[in-house]
């Protein structure tokens, strides 16, 4: 494709030529023959002055938001990540219009409603695609995760294996992060969700507000054609003021509610009122805000089409790994892990086990390192309040010292309790919570869910939550 052609998409300015492009870039290190090689000021790194090296390595052209002193065709741009976006989008044949997509956003709950939404889809005999924080999946092809949303040549790129293999809705997980950084370009969703908004990333957005508003940025003429909001979060009345909106809700007026029939530690019977359409179904996962989750998806799904009998059968048969999932037993205790790993979200899922605790409600988490440390103190107090003793461990530090991080969190439970332990190495925490163990009791590993890696001083390991508790179990 010509550069030339891309740039139409930009309304950038070509300086020294036009150029035959092959393929997109991102990443000097690993540029080619044929590349088109994007540069902007990143958060914290500035790629232009990468370019040198993208040149050296075959790069035919760049994107660049300052003319350069390269010997290659320059598109230059007002804004560098805009224009990655819409280039991506046309260099791929401009996918998203041969799409039906659906957006998820909020600070908690996105995977998993986008995995109920995916599961309704599927049972309604629609071919849909899922993209998010677990990986992505259509057809027979299951690819890991990376990002919750993906950069936009990777996005792009994988909606357009997605449409070519035959592929009608895609649900996507869109991120704050991805909607401050343009990630999504020029997609127009059908329809976009909102969860919630509590405190998280806030080391990015520097405060609530600045998170706030790069969630408001999916709920525009511009970005949606129409928007499904809570109306039990206070945060949704700032939304969408712009596209028509539909309500779910649990306490205030709502077009859509529900009414539980029954609950278990393993889910809920529910009677979902969908704008008087009645749905009756097996939720089988625990917890108030997998309720939210459900009414967001069974909403989204009814405004696509489903029809009640499919909304039942996928909400009944929703699987989302480490979310609030229950992975064993020892001694009488059952063992669940969740990706809970904001205030928030660890106060909802102690909230939700603690019902079905007949003797206490043990937590084993950390925090990650070189993130929002606000927070640590913060989910060190709920975790004093919630449980009944916690062992703090190790996250993802990072480039932090674990020990530093779990200290923090210590703070929390200051005044509160001394009822906790600090483990640093997590394995060995999760052998020494499992051992507590009793009869009635319940264990909460938090923190980490589905992620099959454990990232240390730059480098991931592999470490998956559910695999240790398995051994662990073995062993025991």
């Amino acid at each position: 494709m010509k550069l030339s052609d891309l740039a139409k998409e930009t309304g950038g300015t070509l300086v020294g030529g036009d150029a035959e492009i092959k393929s997109l870039c991102t990443d000097s290190r690993v540029a080619g023959e044929g590349d088109l090689f994007f540069c902007y000021r990143g958060t914290s790194v500035d790629s232009h002055a990468f370019a040198p090296d993208a040149q050296a390595r075959g790069a035919a052209a760049v994107v660049c938001e300052r003319e350069t002193e390269l010997g290659i065709p320059q598109l230059v741009v007002k804004d560098g990540r805009d224009a990655m976006a819409k280039i991506a989008a046309a260099f791929f044949g401009h996918p998203e219009k041969k799409l039906h997509l659906i957006g998820i956003t909020g600070t908690n709950g996105k995977t998993t409603t986008a995995h109920m939404l995916y599961f309704i889809l599927r049972a309604a005999g629609r071919r849909a695609g899922l993209i998010g924080t677990l990986g992505a999946r259509y057809k027979d092809v299951v690819l890991p995760p990376a990002l919750t949303t993906p950069d936009p040549v990777s996005l792009f790129s994988l909606l357009a294996d997605m449409a070519a293999a035959g592929t009608q809705y895609v649900v996507m997980e869109v991120s704050a992060h991805a909607l401050a950084l343009k990630k999504t370009g020029p997609i127009l969703f059908d329809l976009a969700i909102f969860t919630n908004l509590t405190q998280d990333h806030l080391d990015f957005f520097g405060d609530m507000k600045s998170y706030g508003e790069a969630k408001k940025l999916l709920f525009t003429k511009a970005r949606c054609r129409e928007a499904i909001l809570s109306s039990d979060d206070d945060f949704s009345r700032e939304l969408s003021k712009e596209v028509p909106v539909t309500t779910y809700g649990l306490e205030s007026p709502a077009d859509c509610f529900a009414i539980v029939e029954s609950e278990m530690l393993k889910g809920f019977r529910l009677l979902l009122n969908l704008e008087d359409e009645l749905v009756e179904t097996q939720l089988p996962l625990t917890g108030r805000h997998n309720i939210y989750n459900a009414l967001a998806a069974a909403t989204a799904a009814r405004k696509l089409g489903a029809s009640p009998e499919a909304i039942a059968e996928g909400l009944a048969k929703t699987v989302v790994e480490g979310r609030l999932e229950r992975v064993g037993s020892h001694a009488g205790g059952e063992i669940f892990v969740d990706f809970a790993h904001t205030p928030d979200g660890l106060e909802k899922s102690l909230e939700a086990l603690r019902p079905h605790c007949q003797r206490r409600l043990i937590l084993l988490f950390g925090c990650g390192g070189n993130r929002d440390r606000g927070k640590r103190p913060k989910m060190g107090r709920i975790a004093a309040e919630h449980a009944d003793f916690c062992v703090i461990t190790s996250d993802n530090p990072r480039y932090e010292d674990p020990a530093a991080i779990m200290a923090e969190i210590a703070l929390g439970f200051d005044g509160v309790s001394d009822e906790y332990v600090e483990i640093e190495e997590r394995e060995e925490a999760t052998k020494y919570a499992i051992g507590m163990l009793e009869k009635g009791d319940v264990l909460l590993i938090a923190g980490k869910g589905g992620e099959h890696e454990q990232e240390i001083m730059g480098i991931k390991y592999s470490y998956n939550d559910r695999d240790i508790v398995r051994s662990v179990l073995e062993k025991l």
